[in-house]
């Protein structure tokens, strides 16, 4: 048996997206390595992507949409904006240990000083996508599930974020 036609065309642009999006994480991780100096703060701040995918994944069944490829590039694109709020969290730390306090105290002021910044930005994206998930015209639906899984995986990863990054 073979798949041929619309379901092999599929199959192939999904290995394709696969492929790239491993490389994607390779790189986010090598970029964000050097100027960090660091192996491990990389990890901590990506480790927040696959809670992105479980909100995008909650947000379609909360509305009743099945996944689709559009899903799956909202996801892609997910990966990238998510790690910006990890991101602001060890940046942050990062300055209060080079200006001397203890990791420890860091790692609280810096998500007391984000908190609010982190939370803004967020809500706004979301926000920002609600039209474009709320969308009843026909010729707008094939974007939907793209918006469902952008705006519901940054709702879900900065809950966590917020939690996460600064037990990590």
């Amino acid at each position: 048996w073979t798949f041929v036609g619309e379901q092999r065309e599929q199959r192939e642009a999904f290995a394709a997206i696969g492929r790239g999006y491993v490389l994607a994480l390779f790189i986010m991780f090598a970029l964000l390595a050097i100027p960090l100096r660091s192996y491990t703060q990389p990890a901590i701040i990506m480790s927040v992507i696959p809670f992105g995918m479980v909100g995008a994944a909650l947000g379609h069944l909360l509305l009743g949409y099945e996944l689709s490829f559009m899903s799956v590039l909202g996801v892609v694109a997910l990966s990238g904006v998510v790690v910006n709020d990890s991101l602001l969290l060890i940046d942050a730390t990062n300055k209060y240990v080079r200006d001397g306090m203890a990791p420890m105290e860091a790692i609280v002021e810096g998500a007391k000083r984000r908190l609010r910044p982190i939370l803004l930005t967020s809500l706004t994206t979301f926000l920002g996508l609600a039209p474009m998930i709320l969308e009843t015209d026909i010729q707008a639906k094939i974007l939907v599930p793209m918006a469902i899984s952008l705006g519901f995986g940054i709702l879900f990863a900065t809950v966590i974020v917020l939690g996460l990054v600064p037990v990590l």
